[in-house]
């Protein structure tokens, strides 16, 4: 039976026809053009390379399918004896090598416009850690942490998940337009990759080496990106959000993150109750530590121990302190001390020995851990 009447056959068919043109539509293999002109000149340089290659391609294959069919043996034809030609030698060393020279020359002058990061009006400092960003404005004297906003319950198929699922963070990267950003990327622990299709920018983020790449958005908007280097388990839990706003909006932006920031350095002198560190410790832990731990405590044993009833948890507060502070040798456990304010750490460390039962009574002050790393 020919293939084209089996029911079977027709039914797929149908099928994709049936399919809507919208996905369709959304299926694409090429790059896109962003929104930079460093990233439209990229878009273009490819395109042109693309097209060099399509011709190479056309003319080498239609040579070789041409010469087998027109000088086959049915013919009659007989092959040609000659040796070390110097004409062909020259011929097919000058035309790629020429070929090649016109390739360079575009991708020269894009390459040295990629890497002129001088000039910029804003510095922004982006390190690395498994598995988050932090953004540190060296202008203005202020950062923070950028974590997935994804819900659990959505990762593990409890929920439907939304229209940006794995590609939402609660505390986006928020630049002005029309302004030529400085990144300085770096990591704390393993080798990142730092990746917004949009802005074409996609830097490796190295532990112990600063590198700089740079934008100049043009349109204000959203854009996503993710880590594009293997860096751990939840690598492909490491989304990039950038929000670009006009100026007036970024100023006002700015103003309001330094009056948090001030804010927050006041509460390190205060003296919290424990309702207050519980409840922030409640959204510190659900953010920076049930990746590892589990929201309820239980950990994924034997690499991530649980917490609840936890030695750790029960045991000398110090202890449990050093342990969030400085992290573990040779374990997944990574150092806090430098990632987290003395309030979060505080917070945290409270909220884990009264959490899930645990119920030690213990309430740490942000003083407390301040006093600690300022001796170590």
């Amino acid at each position: 039976m020919p293939l084209r009447t089996m029911p079977w056959f027709r039914l797929v068919v149908g099928a994709m026809l049936l399919s809507s043109s919208s996905a369709w539509a959304e299926w694409t293999v090429n790059m896109t053009p962003g929104v930079t002109a460093i990233s439209r000149e990229i878009y273009s340089l490819h395109m042109i390379i693309f097209w060099i290659c399509v011709v190479i391609g056309v003319v080498v294959f239609g040579v070789m399918f041409w010469s087998v069919f027109a000088h086959r043996k049915s013919k009659g034809a007989k092959p040609a004896q000659f040796h070390e030609s110097t004409t062909v030698e020259l011929i097919w060393t000058t035309i790629p090598f020429v070929i090649l020279i016109a390739m360079a020359i575009p991708a020269t002058k894009t390459l040295v416009k990629i890497y002129d990061s001088k000039e910029s009006v804003i510095d922004v400092k982006i390190t690395a850690s498994q598995w988050k960003w932090r953004y540190d404005y060296l202008n203005d004297g202020f950062g923070y942490f950028s974590n997935l906003r994804t819900a659990q319950d959505e990762i593990y198929n409890k929920a439907p998940k939304g229209d940006h699922y794995l590609l939402e963070v609660d505390e986006p990267l928020v630049l002005p337009v029309n302004t030529k950003v400085r990144f300085l990327i770096t990591a704390s622990d393993v080798i990142h990759s730092w990746w917004v299709p949009a802005l074409a920018v996609k830097k490796d983020a190295i532990p112990g080496f600063v590198n700089e790449s740079w934008t100049i958005i043009d349109e204000p908007g959203i854009y996503r990106g993710q880590c594009a280097e293997l860096c751990g388990k939840d690598h492909g839990f490491m989304p990039i959000v950038v929000i670009a706003k006009e100026q007036a909006e970024y100023d006002a932006w700015v103003a309001s993150r330094k009056t948090a920031a001030a804010q927050e350095n006041e509460l390190k002198g205060k003296e919290l109750s424990k309702d207050e560190l519980m409840e922030r410790g409640g959204k510190t832990y659900a953010t920076f530590c049930a990746a590892c731990h589990n929201l309820e405590g239980t950990g994924t044993p034997p690499v991530f121990p649980a917490l609840k009833g936890s030695a750790i948890a029960l045991g000398d507060k110090n202890a449990h302190i050093n342990l969030v502070l400085n992290g573990k040798a040779g374990t997944a456990m990574a150092a806090f001390g430098a990632q987290l304010s003395e309030v979060d750490l505080a917070a945290v460390i409270t909220y884990e020995r009264n959490a899930w039962g645990n119920d030690t009574g213990d309430v740490i002050q942000p003083a407390e851990i301040a006093k600690l790393k300022a001796a170590q």
